[in-house]
């Protein structure tokens, strides 16, 4: 039923619909001005822009189905430090959105799954992410995959202000 694969340039419609509904889902109860929430899609989830980052190598994207149909993704960026995290070793777990129709279908681990892979053969020491403070549904998920609370950020849209802690997983030194 549930298939997970590497994504390409093919999916790039794909992943830009799906970042736009998963926003939605999540974050549009926030907007006091939906023109704000526009412009946000257009900047972030543009089917270009995402064409673009998909043939980059610093960004790796993964695309869950439900019988052939798109219902979430996850996106790592290599070489991403914050100053929260005392590396230049870092990367970034930057989306991993789920359909919210498909959240307890347990998508959103094995996503995480698949990216967790791809970081542990990595070169790279840390993963780090974002995560609304409000959102406790994924500040919950995040701890129960291992990530620990490294700092706090603000981040803007258009009228709106959003309070965002950084978490940060480590791999084990051996």
């Amino acid at each position: 039923m549930i298939q997970i694969r590497r994504a390409n340039t093919d999916d790039a419609q794909h992943i830009a619909l799906l970042g736009r509904i998963t926003f939605t889902e999540t974050f549009s109860e926030y907007f006091r001005d939906q023109k704000d929430l526009f412009e946000y899609y257009e900047r972030t989830f543009d089917v270009s822009k995402i064409r673009t980052s998909l043939q980059k190598e610093s960004s790796l994207y993964w695309i869950a189905f439900w019988n052939e149909l798109p219902v979430g993704y996850a996106k790592l960026k290599i070489h991403s430090n914050t100053e929260s995290i005392d590396t230049e070793n870092a990367s970034q777990l930057q989306k991993i959105y789920v359909l919210r129709e498909f959240l307890d279908q347990k998508i959103g681990k094995q996503l995480m799954d698949e990216l967790m892979t791809s970081f542990m053969t990595s070169d790279k020491t840390h993963l780090w992410l974002s995560v609304l403070k409000s959102n406790e549904r994924a500040v919950q998920f995040y701890d129960r995959n291992g990530f620990k609370h490294a700092g706090e950020h603000e981040f803007r849209i258009g009228k709106e202000v959003f309070d965002f802690y950084i978490l940060s997983f480590e791999k084990e030194k051996v």
